[in-house]
């Protein structure tokens, strides 16, 4: 009796902290679609992002090019509650936080030596076929730029 109980409580954590994740159409792997994104030249691209479960957070795993066109990877695993997360391997961000806003739509900052650098919005469209994220961030000379990233959910 005791061991149902145990494994009926596990299976009902498991299926809520599944359908926690279902609602939000942000889950899953987005490709880069240059043609659709506006960037301006020697920007760093993200063009593969995941978003998975990791438990009761969630995973980012971001591969792409720096502004000289070497690869990139970066991980960031943390909740979607608008608190600050350790971001690892981008050299330009120690932090980050997501905000989720609605079921397809986050807002994020990203933060260095507790000063951000910058911030945007992910929205997923309504088919949850398609991710644009727009941000705005500041160089290191302390120049303002602003592009929009569309991606294709895979």
């Amino acid at each position: 009796m005791k061991t149902r109980t145990i494994v009926l409580t596990l299976l009902t954590c498991f299926v809520g902290l599944t359908l926690c994740f279902a609602d939000v159409a942000i889950m899953g792997t987005w490709k880069l679609n240059e043609a659709k994104s506006k960037l301006a030249p020697g920007v760093p691209k993200n063009t593969m992002v995941v978003y998975e479960a990791a438990g009761d957070s969630v995973k980012v795993t971001v591969d792409g090019v720096d502004g000289q066109g070497k690869p990139t990877h970066s991980e960031w695993t943390g909740k979607f509650d608008g608190k600050d997360y350790p971001v690892t391997g981008d050299p330009s961000v120690d932090m980050r936080s997501y905000k989720k806003i609605d079921d397809r739509t986050l807002a994020l900052t990203n933060k260095k030596d507790g000063k951000v650098t910058a911030t945007g919005r992910v929205v997923v469209s309504a088919d949850g076929k398609t991710r644009t994220l727009t941000v705005t961030r500041t160089d290191s000379t302390g120049k303002s730029m602003t592009g929009t990233y569309v991606y294709d959910k895979q």
